[in-house]
């Protein structure tokens, strides 16, 4: 081996003893700058722990949420109070009314009909009530003179029979050559005609004299007849309403909603034909048992909508209702009877939207899935 060759092999190994020691120092400082990764991670999740368990403890845990929630609001139905074919309709679905606007008509040509009938009859019962005042006014003066006639009557029939009992009784004690049988006849004739003539004057005296009864008989028809006003009154009234109830009007602002009638309808009183939404919604939340405990009026509340998931509304607990939904239902459980399966109830709890509805909007639809976050104090 020359002494180049040496130098050569000599100057190889310092060059690999160089490299070796330049890898090692580059692993401790890869090892040093993953050791201080490793620290900042662990330091950052210890740090995003106590964070989370801050918020949870101090913040979210007297929060209490649901997924059975959903928009609510009020529904006027709007039925037919008459029967008729629809002639007139004026709205369309999803269309704004105001309160008072004309929604639709039925035909009214037999209840304008029914509404000159009954006028008709309040101006006959008016004439009849005229008529019998009349009469009843007059009666206070003709019962009592009537008395007064058959009276005088009855006085001047038995004046006339005595007077006729006097000539018969002298036709009967005259001799007979002074009278003849023909006056004692004729006599006799006259007093059985005065004896009639008495009784007939009794008779019309007898019914002369209910004089008070025959002014309330007279009183007593007036009565009747303004009995008989009040009735064709009432059923002119009616008549009116009946006609007015052709014309169907909003009773409310609001929007248009289930329309199912058309032009040409035949409507019946009863039958539900749209119904109108106002603008005032609010969430109806329902709640398990377990979960209403701390949960009071005014509480904030922090309502997503699913379906508008960019709108962040801000609410808080109206009322919580008394009582859960199966008490409520048509057919409550009984669990005095039978055996009894323990069941977690839901109540249902009223939440109002205070903030977050963008100004000039509609409102939110009825029945849209709600997530409402009731913050407990």
């Amino acid at each position: 081996m020359t002494q180049a060759d040496k130098i050569q092999e000599e100057g190889g190994a310092l060059y690999s003893m160089d490299a070796l020691a330049t890898e090692g120092d580059a692993d401790k400082k890869l090892q040093k700058k993953n050791w201080r990764l490793n620290a900042v991670l662990i330091v950052f999740l210890v740090i995003l722990t106590v964070f989370l368990l801050y918020h949870y403890f101090y913040k979210s845990r007297n929060d209490v949420t649901t997924e059975d929630a959903y928009t609510a609001g009020r529904k006027h139905a709007i039925s037919s109070q008459v029967s008729g074919y629809v002639t007139q309709l004026l709205v369309d679905d999803n269309q704004f009314v105001y309160r008072g606007d004309l929604l639709l008509s039925v035909d009214h040509s037999d209840y304008v009909v029914a509404f000159n009938k009954a006028r008709a009859s309040v101006l006959k019962a008016e004439a009849n009530i005229k008529a019998f005042r009349m009469i009843a006014e007059i009666s206070h003066k003709t019962f009592p003179g009537r008395l007064r006639v058959a009276e005088g009557s009855l006085q001047i029939a038995e004046a006339q029979l005595m007077r006729a009992k006097a000539d018969y009784r002298r036709q009967l004690t005259v001799m007979r050559e002074g009278t003849s049988q023909q006056d004692i006849d004729h006599a006799r004739t006259a007093l059985e005609e005065a004896q009639a003539r008495v009784a007939s004057a009794q008779g019309d005296v007898t019914q002369a004299e209910p004089v008070e009864s025959n002014l309330e008989n007279a009183a007593a028809h007036v009565s009747q007849e303004e009995a008989a006003l009040v009735e064709a009154k009432a059923d002119l009234e009616q008549a009116e309403i009946n006609l007015a109830r052709t014309h169907i009007r909003a009773p409310c602002d609001g929007w248009v909603s289930q329309r199912n009638v058309e032009v040409g309808n035949f409507v019946k009183p009863g039958q539900q034909m749209m119904s109108i939404v106002p603008s005032e919604v609010w969430i109806v939340a329902n709640y398990k048992e377990t979960q209403i405990q701390g949960m009071k009026p005014g509480q904030k509340v922090d309502i997503s909508i699913n379906a508008f998931p960019e709108l962040r509304l801000q609410g808080h607990v109206d009322s919580i209702q008394l009582g859960s939904g199966e008490s409520f239902s048509t057919f409550p459980p009984e669990n005095a009877t039978g055996n009894f399966v323990k069941i977690v109830q839901r109540i249902p709890v009223k939440i109002r939207i205070d903030t977050g509805l963008p100004l000039n909007s509609r409102p939110l639809p009825l029945g849209l899935s709600v997530e409402p976050v009731v913050h407990i104090e």
